[in-house]
């Protein structure tokens, strides 16, 4: 039963130190997403999320702390902004390439330390523009020269703050801590959802709600499907006779995920998706002609079928990029040639990794196309149903998120349990 796994959890104390670590962090995070800036004026920042939907999304993935304009307002986006420029710089400097794919965990070690340095001046820009915007939207007061610096360095420290945070969870905790943090700004957000579900109950709309949550269950169903989904790849291994003793000739799988990018293509096309529209509300109140064009240019991004046919496509192609910068067939090859594996009927080696880059663009198309589907489903539901009120509450970026790192989680508790149980083996 499920009481017995968690008794089983808590019973172990290694297990149980570290899931206490965890949510000690999340109190943490919360507490800061609660200390917010001062000068503020609540009506007008309601007033200027409500304007601007793509900080309302933005909020989603900080747990309200940019809503609050908290000192950690913006999160993990700047940290993650930053691996994104040096994952598509490995594309174009070999050199970097080869740190981050071939010189094992030293190479890595240095690849991240690199990100870390790169998070800084990207929070300090961020958090220059936003305080600058906020500033031309009367949200916040006018801000005197030695004040501004003082705020934007003390959101810088806060997004570095939460970067460490993030850190600490992944090499004390479980799981992925920037994954993990993210997921607690979202579930952070759901007492507030539910009591909007409250306040704005209409009786007439009861058939949408209906339509929206079944639809909403769904979603989850193909969430969990498409997580828990495998292409398995058969491997042998030859007979080795080594004095007296055989070994080999057994046969095996190897599992390719349908979607083995993860919920990191949606975090990634969502930082690239917003980074155009923050500049230009920040430039829209410039005056003159570079105004109007940033007007303009914030408008375009502003209109919801190309938000909704721009994410979508980011979403497909990240999830390319993200799996061919994590996943090399080549390295697998010739690690199974080493170990004497090979797939039946593929000669070892080049022709091997060849037949792997097949299977995998066929599979990683329908992970890429569901990922992208379930990005966008929350504007589509919400266009049929008429409730967009809560279309982070349930299903669509959010969703898959939640469900993901909480299936991630699972397994991953599920693994250290099986460590400490022998009597499974």
């Amino acid at each position: 039963m499920w009481y017995e796994k968690i008794i089983q959890i808590f019973k172990i104390h290694d297990l149980r130190n570290k899931i206490l670590f965890i949510l000690g962090v999340f109190i943490v995070f919360r507490i800061m997403a609660n200390i917010p800036m001062p000068g503020i004026n609540a009506q007008n920042l309601k007033e200027f999320f409500g304007q601007f939907q793509m900080f309302g999304l933005l909020n989603v993935f900080t747990g309200g702390a940019l809503d609050n304009l908290s000192i950690v307002m913006l999160g993990l986006g700047p940290y993650i902004t930053a691996v994104i420029i040096l994952q598509l710089l490995t594309m174009i400097f070999p050199q970097l390439e080869k740190m981050y794919k071939e010189e094992g965990e030293a190479g890595r070690q240095k690849f991240n330390q690199w990100g870390r340095i790169l998070t800084v001046p990207l929070a300090a820009l961020q958090s220059y523009a936003m305080f600058s915007l906020f500033q031309r939207r009367n949200v916040i007061g006018e801000l005197s020269p030695i004040l501004l610096f003082a705020s934007v360095l003390t959101v810088t420290a806060g997004a570095l703050f939460l970067m460490w945070l993030g850190e600490l969870i992944s090499e004390k905790g479980i799981g992925n801590g920037v994954s993990l943090l993210i997921f607690a700004g979202i579930i952070a957000d759901f007492p507030n959802n539910i009591r909007q579900i409250i306040i704005t109950w209409d009786p007439s709309m009861i058939p949408s709600y209906l339509l929206f949550f079944g639809a909403s269950l769904i979603i989850i169903a193909g969430v969990v499907l498409i997580n828990e989904a495998r292409r398995n790849i058969p491997v042998s291994y030859a007979k080795r006779v080594r004095g007296m003793k055989m070994y080999g000739g057994v046969s095996t799988y190897l599992p390719l995920n349908v979607n083995p990018a993860g919920v990191m293509p949606i975090i990634f096309a969502l930082s690239i998706l917003l980074f155009p529209g923050m500049i230009a509300s920040f430039l829209s109140g410039t005056g003159g002609s570079v105004g109007n064009i940033a007007k303009n240019v914030g408008d375009f991004f502003q209109n919801p079928w190309v938000n909704g046919i721009l994410y979508f496509i980011l979403v497909v192609l990240f999830t390319y990029f993200y799996t061919a910068v994590t996943f090399d067939p080549k390295t697998i090859s010739s690690n199974l040639q080493k170990m004497g594996g090979f797939i039946p009927g593929i000669r070892p080696g080049e022709s091997t990794a060849h037949f792997m880059y097949y299977i995998l663009n066929r599979v990683l198309l329908i992970g890429a196309l569901f990922l992208g589907t379930i990005a966008v489903m929350p504007s589509i539901i919400g266009g049929i149903t008429g409730v967009v009120v809560f279309r982070f509450l349930i299903g669509g970026t959010s969703l898959l998120i939640v469900v993901s790192v909480v299936l991630e989680t699972m397994r991953q508790i599920k693994a250290q349990l099986q460590m400490r149980d022998y009597e499974t083996f």
